[in-house]
């Protein structure tokens, strides 16, 4: 078995502080939606990823995959945006297997609600306590993070 190759000092303070830092964001993220936002930040997401779709609508399979959720995780929040009437799921033409999930017009008010609450939430939170560089590269840093752990887990 190979050697392990250790964080050095400067990479090992680097991810702590990554850890902790994105601990603490999403939760704080978190508490401002259970605090006043309409939607949970699951909710939010899924809601942002819907509104940006032809016909807000989009398959389950890729609406779990854009989300990084398991199919069943996002059978369950979309069972209960369903029961609120946010979300409807429809068969998709021509494919006996395919699911869509469409926003309802009751879940674009309600996004566009919640919309500038979040916005300001992240703003608050992580975009103005950023400068410019640290935001762009923070944004190009985790698209690489983002990248590798999905195609690590392909």
């Amino acid at each position: 078995m190979a050697e392990p190759r250790w964080l050095t000092d400067d990479q090992q303070r680097a991810w702590r502080a990554y850890v902790e830092g994105t601990a603490r964001f999403v939760d704080a993220l978190d508490r401002a939606h259970d605090a006043g936002i309409p939607l949970s930040l699951g909710e939010y997401h899924l809601m942002v990823r819907l509104s940006e779709q032809p016909d807000r609508t989009l398959r389950m399979s890729t609406l779990a995959d854009g989300l990084a959720l398991s199919r069943s995780r996002l059978t369950h929040t979309v069972d209960r945006m369903e029961k609120r009437g946010l979300v409807v799921r429809e068969d998709v033409p021509g494919d006996r297997r395919g699911v869509n999930c469409v926003m309802t017009d009751a879940g674009w008010a309600l996004l566009v609600e919640a919309a500038p609450l979040h916005v300001a939430a992240v703003r608050r939170l992580m975009v103005d306590v950023l400068d410019a560089e640290e935001l762009s590269v923070l944004g190009r840093a985790m698209a690489k993070v983002a990248q590798e752990a999905k195609s690590a887990m392909a």
